[in-house]
């Protein structure tokens, strides 16, 4: 019982070592003169002091923190900390005690009072001038014409690919010249390319004969018989000599005679490695150049219809060039666009690009333009994805002879999302009976009321950016459409405040389960400021 009572005055005795004062350098300032609040604290050596830091001191507004000066006195120190504070808005405030720790005991400053002072204008001396007429403000475009550009390019560089390597008519190569040329021609032409090689100048009777027979083989499988290729020389000649008994070509014997030549002189010299001479070999050339010119003109006429057949083929093989290069053209557009989107859900998340593409309520209104001003009347500060409008809430006469109400909203508790703002002044009758638990309850009661059901209710404190404090109610919801009867879930913030005779109410509902809602939730929660109504 006796170290009870010696630790007790022991810690009754370090209490009294530690003093703690608070002083304010004027009582009466101009609108945005700065006071200097001052606090003086005296402590015993070992002692940690830790000052009040942050926006403490609404509803003045801190705007410097000074170093803290210390002097020494014996076994003591004599701490001096000054704050630089102001107001923007005249009239009458108190500055609320501040917290100071020492030595793990919290110690309070006593409250001040502050008037604040409106600027008196002399009007007889201050030129007066007409009010300026509104002037229409361009509203900002926003970015959206960067990414039209950067797609447009992207567009442009796809189709300008797609074209060079699949749509451009790109010059023909020498094969491809000499492929459209007709058979005779290109007979015709392959002798030519034949006596331009050296391969007689090189005894290279082997590869000279193999193109010989090669080039009156083809003429005669195109215009002819179409097996000559694959024929021997016995299988093609007997097939020449029956076209000839028929009546199917007017082949004289002295040519198939000399073709025949030909081409059993070329057998032996692949086969068995026979050399003739080079004259004999160049006259071989001269009797197939005869022969080709011989066979074409006992050919007969192409009739109207092998002519129309041959348009035909021409055209359909066209069309299935064009099929071809639409197939191609699809493929890769496909391939591309897919790879675009892969990319960017990589980057950006599948979710994001899908709703970007397809287009989201919720993301459309977080990214458009915000709309930042004051409602009511003290005027509650917040911004909004839409602009809030005035709107008459339906009460009763009683109700409106004894407050004065000002709402503004966007949309209603049916929609997807809707934001309203709510001032309330009651009469001034000298007692604070306002109850925000209450209320809370009276606005739950009232959602039902519109068709939501299910409500859960959560209540925490809610503190604003600016220092107000309020009550905080949250949860979900489903409403019910009383017409379609269909039912959609949505969450719910309820934010209360009073002071004095005023009670201020913010309603936000929004889609539950959505993301960017989550994020303009928290982006208009942090942009919510409470202000003073001026004397």
């Amino acid at each position: 019982m006796l170290g009870t009572l010696t630790f007790a005055l022991f810690l009754f005795s370090n209490i009294l070592l530690a003093q703690v004062s608070s002083s304010i350098d004027s009582t009466s300032i101009k609108i945005g003169e700065q006071i200097t609040y001052k606090i003086l604290v005296e402590t015993d050596t070992t002692n940690l002091v830790v000052f009040p830091e942050g926006q403490t001191f609404a509803p003045l507004e801190m705007i410097e923190s000074y170093d803290i000066d210390t002097l020494k006195n014996k076994d003591k120190y004599n701490l001096i900390k000054k704050y630089g504070l102001t107001q923007f808005d005249s009239g009458t405030y108190t500055i609320p005690p501040q917290k100071i720790v020492i030595a793990d005991k919290t110690f309070l400053t006593d409250s001040l009072k502050v008037e604040v002072n409106n600027i008196l204008v002399d009007t007889t001396k201050q030129g007066l001038y007409d009010i300026k007429p509104i002037i229409e403000v361009k509203k900002k475009g926003g970015n959206w014409w960067k990414y039209v550009l950067i797609s447009l390019l992207i567009l442009a560089v796809i189709g300008t690919v797609l074209w060079w390597f699949i749509w451009r008519k790109k010059p023909l190569t020498e094969a491809e010249q000499i492929a459209l040329l007709p058979p005779y021609d290109r007979a015709k032409l392959a002798l030519q390319k034949l006596d331009e090689s050296h391969y007689l100048e090189h005894e290279e009777l082997k590869t000279y004969y193999s193109e010989l027979t090669l080039i009156i083989r083809k003429y005669l499988d195109e215009k002819v018989y179409d097996h000559s290729l694959e024929s021997t020389t016995d299988e093609l000649i007997s097939r020449l000599k029956l076209l000839k008994e028929g009546n199917q070509i007017n082949l004289s014997n002295e040519t198939i005679k000399n073709i025949e030549s030909i081409l059993k002189r070329a057998d032996l010299v692949k086969f068995a490695k026979s050399a003739p001479d080079i004259a004999l070999a160049e006259l071989d050339r001269k009797t197939i150049d005869s022969e080709i010119d011989h066979v074409k003109e006992v050919l007969p006429e192409p009739t109207e219809e092998e002519k129309l057949l041959d348009e035909t083929y021409r055209k359909e093989l066209e069309r299935k060039k064009q099929r071809k290069k639409v197939i191609i053209t699809v493929a890769i557009s496909v391939f591309l666009l897919m790879a675009t989107i892969a990319g960017f859900s990589v980057k950006y998340g599948f979710d994001y690009v899908k709703d970007t593409l397809i287009g989201h309520d919720s993301k459309e209104l977080l990214e458009n333009e915000w709309v930042t001003s004051e409602y009511g009347f003290p005027p509650i500060n917040i911004s909004t994805p839409k602009v809030l409008k005035r709107f008459e809430l339906p009460v009763s006469d009683e109700v409106k002879d004894k407050t004065e109400m000002t709402t503004f909203m966007y949309g209603t508790l049916l929609d997807a999302f809707s934001v309203m703002v709510n001032t309330t002044k009651f009469p001034n009758s000298g007692e604070n009976k306002i109850n925000l638990e209450a209320i809370s309850e009276g606005s739950i009661k009232g959602m039902e009321a519109q068709g939501a059901q299910n409500i859960t209710v959560l209540r925490d404190e809610f503190m604003t950016p600016n220092g107000a404090e309020g009550l905080k109610t949250h949860g979900k919801l489903t409403v019910v459409d009383p017409i379609t009867k269909k039912q959609q879930k949505a969450e719910y913030v309820l934010l209360h405040f009073t002071a004095e005779n005023v009670l201020q109410q913010i309603v936000i509902t929004y889609p539950d389960n959505d993301d960017y809602a989550d994020q303009i939730i928290e982006r208009i929660l942090n942009s919510i400021e409470l202000k003073k109504e001026q004397s």
